[in-house]
């Protein structure tokens, strides 16, 4: 078939459609649904991947962070047997730097685990906050960036000073129009000097980073506070392009000092980014074939229509038919008319889809700030493709239909 004739058919089946607008509407609602969905929940996942995927950058590729409960996405409750572990100890950070060869420098996190911590400035009350104790190499195991000031040293820990560093929004919620550094804050019962404060995270959950909100002391002061707090999270640098070696050695040691057989399931947690953005893959992988089942539904019902549409359209033009078989219209060129038609209505319906895809994820964005949205090329040409898919796959009964209408009783039908 020559080009002239696509160009025909495509402007036929256009001229069909805005000849009956409200009906192709109708007919194609079920397509701009199922469109519009798949693209809007594939641009929130991608943009959610990358939030997560920068959050993960920012405290280190190479870190391995190691727990004695499971750091994994959690369904229902944890087992017994996990409530029941021994935390690990600081005593194991300084083991693992001192006998694993790829790593470089380990750090970790103490954190209030049964102790209700209140902290305020004035009449500031901070609220939704992360208040960990930790040594002075954090800033650096971590790379965290300072905007003001700067991080406690190692003669403040040694010492038990109260000194704190804040993230950007705890700085915000405490001290929204003056400068933090050099103000002290109330922790508890405490006053603790401000002498820096950490620079607004790019990644994150949701578009929230738990570093924004961490209140950051010396780690012995921390203990001085609340001695009885034993919870720690190890944060573990790995040598570069060591990070799978360092990976074995720490569960060795760990295995060892905790009283591990080589036969028995470990006792303790070991994640890395790469395991971390693994496991947020598979929990969009879930949410994602949801939203393709639900997308699938309005697709099926959208086809469900345009085969019904067609099929009235065939009966309202059969006069028609006979008329271009009469002057020679081939079988062929019948069904290739028709696919046309379905075609180019499913893929108007398709543009419609994406087209409110995209307002979507910008009000989205706008109104959500917290909820990244970030459209995928591929979800827009799947969702393009798909729908022009359905309109050959749903017509092609409409469109064999037409062909083998007998020319002499399509002339005389009324």
């Amino acid at each position: 078939m020559k080009s002239y004739q696509y160009r025909e058919n495509i402007a036929m089946a256009l001229q069909t459609l805005t000849a009956h607008k409200f009906r192709s509407f109708l007919t194609i609602l079920g397509i701009i649904i199922g469109v519009l969905t798949v693209i809007v929940i594939a641009s929130i996942l991608t943009g959610l991947r990358q939030n997560v995927i920068t959050f993960i950058e920012e405290y280190g590729t190479n870190n391995i962070f190691a727990f004695h409960l499971s750091t994994g996405p959690q369904f229902g409750r944890r087992p017994r047997e996990e409530w029941l572990r021994k935390p690990l100890t600081v005593d194991d950070a300084l083991a693992i730097r001192e006998t694993c060869p790829s790593v470089q420098e380990t750090s970790w996190e103490g954190f209030p685990w049964n102790t209700r911590v209140r902290i305020q400035y004035r009449g500031n009350v901070l609220h939704s906050f992360n208040f960990k104790g930790v040594p002075a190499n954090y800033v650096s195991v971590t790379s965290v960036p300072l905007a003001d000031g700067r991080f406690f040293t190692e003669v403040e820990d040694e010492h038990r000073m109260k000194v704190c560093v804040l993230g950007a929004d705890a700085r915000e919620a405490l001290f929204p129009y003056a400068d933090a550094v050099g103000k002290q804050i109330l922790i508890n019962d405490g006053l603790f000097t401000v002498v820096g404060t950490v620079e607004k995270r790019k990644g994150g959950f949701f578009g929230e980073n738990e570093q924004d909100r961490a209140v950051l002391v010396p780690y012995r002061s921390m203990k001085k506070m609340m001695p009885w707090e034993d919870k720690h999270l190890l944060l573990i640098q790995a040598k570069a392009g060591m990070l799978k070696n360092a990976l074995d050695e720490v569960e060795s040691v760990l295995r060892r000092r905790r009283a591990v057989k080589p036969s028995e399931p470990r006792n303790f947690d070991l994640t890395t980014s790469e395991r971390f953005i693994e496991q947020f893959d598979s929990i969009t992988a879930a949410v994602g074939l949801i939203a393709i089942a639900i997308s699938g539904v309005g697709l099926l019902v959208g086809g469900i229509g345009v085969m019904n549409i067609m099929l009235v359209s065939v009966t309202e033009r059969t006069r028609e038919i006979g008329v271009r078989k009469a002057i020679g219209a081939t079988r062929r060129d019948i069904v290739f008319q028709f696919l046309c038609e379905a075609m180019t209505l499913t893929g108007v319906g398709g543009v419609f889809g994406i087209l409110l895809a995209i307002a979507t994820s910008y009000l989205v964005a706008a109104f959500f700030p917290s909820l990244p949205a970030s459209i995928p090329p591929w979800a827009v040409i799947t969702g393009f493709t798909v729908s022009v898919a359905i309109g050959l796959i749903f017509g092609v009964w409409p469109a064999r239909k037409a062909a083998h209408l007998d020319p002499i009783e399509a002339l005389r039908y009324e």
